[in-house]
């Protein structure tokens, strides 16, 4: 019988983090992924798990056999991305089978389809869909919820640094979503499309005396959570790693990508992509190390007559998102979300039980909150 938890690409970096939390939280797990080999080397990595209860399976990526494997199942984990390539067979065996479902993604297109195709449906059955549950995402969240705190303010200016490099899976993403879509921020609450090119922009960094570079990185799950938000009309995220050199060389291998792939047909378009994506990155990177991989979000929330700023500073990405990732299974375990249907992390949990979450793991600083009014 399946465990009441499955995560679902467990041979990855993320999926891997997943687990070792799961553990953390004493939850009981199915490791599962296409080769069952992989995703016990992955495992294998992974100290003390043998004081979880857990299996590994192996299973194509179809709706009917992942319907079967989560059926006595409460939970997915989901990881395998590209979403919008390959998170619709899993949402769906997840509305087949009566399964709350979770993932790590900030790609707009694969949200606001997700949304539209199978919130309405997720909600019937008091069932979350729940995408995008990630550092570059809920962190960034937790701090504009604690701005939101104060009333009267309306517009989020959002900014996401990282020290570290994106996993295989997360190169993918970033070179298919800059190929097949449009990256969005909210204004007056309409999407309005960020310039084609992607521009680098300077920006300022907390803490920090050297002016950053960012980019909209495919607009992040942001303007699409805080849409329907009444307290918000307006969204603008970017985000970067420290490492300035890297950040000036990607649109460049964005911008050379794009023009490889421009005429081809969709079937060859992301044979191509996913190539070009192995070579930029094709191995797992290291673990972080928590005196190395820092993180920073920084939220400046603003309206007509105040404003408010919160700055967390955290450590190891990934982990951040491993961690919530697990919390978030923890928590329907035992009860209801907030919100049934299509909800960020701070919608279906609470912004302040995230936070306390990755204070108690010691992940994140204690946020700088400053407001005026």
């Amino acid at each position: 019988m399946t465990k009441p938890v499955v995560v679902y690409g467990a041979s990855g970096y993320t999926g891997r983090l997943i687990c070792e939390y799961l553990r953390e939280y004493n939850v009981p797990f199915t490791a599962a992924g296409r080769d069952k080999a992989r995703v016990q080397a992955a495992l294998d990595h992974i100290p003390g798990l043998d004081t979880v209860d857990h299996e590994v399976v192996e299973v194509s990526h179809e709706t009917g056999p992942l319907t079967e494997l989560f059926r006595d199942a409460s939970v997915v984990c989901n990881t395998v991305g590209p979403f919008s390539e390959y998170g619709h067979e899993v949402v769906q065996a997840c509305l087949e089978s009566g399964t709350h479902y979770l993932d790590t993604t900030g790609e707009q297109d694969w949200l606001i389809s997700a949304e539209e195709r199978y919130g309405a449906d997720m909600a019937a059955k008091g069932l979350l869909l729940s995408p995008g549950i990630a550092q570059m995402y809920t962190t960034g969240e937790i701090a504009a919820n604690l701005c939101l705190e104060t009333p009267g303010l309306d517009t989020l200016d959002i900014l996401v640094f990282w020290k570290g490099y994106p996993t295989v899976a997360s190169t993918q993403t970033i070179l298919v979503n800059a190929a097949l879509s449009a990256a969005y921020y909210l204004e007056q609450n309409e999407y309005v499309a960020w310039p084609p090119d992607g521009g680098l922009q300077d920006v300022a960094v907390p803490g920090h005396h050297e002016i950053g570079l960012a980019l909209p990185w495919g607009g992040t799950s942001h303007p699409v959570w805080f849409k329907n938000d009444p307290r918000v009309a307006n969204v603008k995220a970017v985000g970067g790693v420290f490492d300035r050199a890297l950040m000036q060389g990607v649109p460049q291998i964005v911008a050379a990508v794009l023009e490889q792939v421009k005429d081809l047909p969709l079937e060859e378009k992301l044979k191509v992509l996913h190539e070009q994506a192995a070579a930029v990155r094709d191995e797992m990177p290291p673990r972080e190390n928590q005196r190395i991989n820092t993180s920073l979000d920084s939220v400046h929330a603003s309206g007509p007559l105040g404003r408010a700023h919160c700055v967390i500073h955290g450590t190891c990405n990934y982990k951040q998102t491993g961690l919530m990732q697990a919390y978030a299974a923890y928590s329907l375990l035992q009860q209801p979300p907030r919100r049934a249907g299509f909800a960020s992390a701070c919608q279906a949990f609470g912004h302040r039980e995230l936070l306390g979450v990755l204070r108690s793991f010691g992940l994140v600083s204690n946020p700088v909150l400053t407001v005026q009014s």
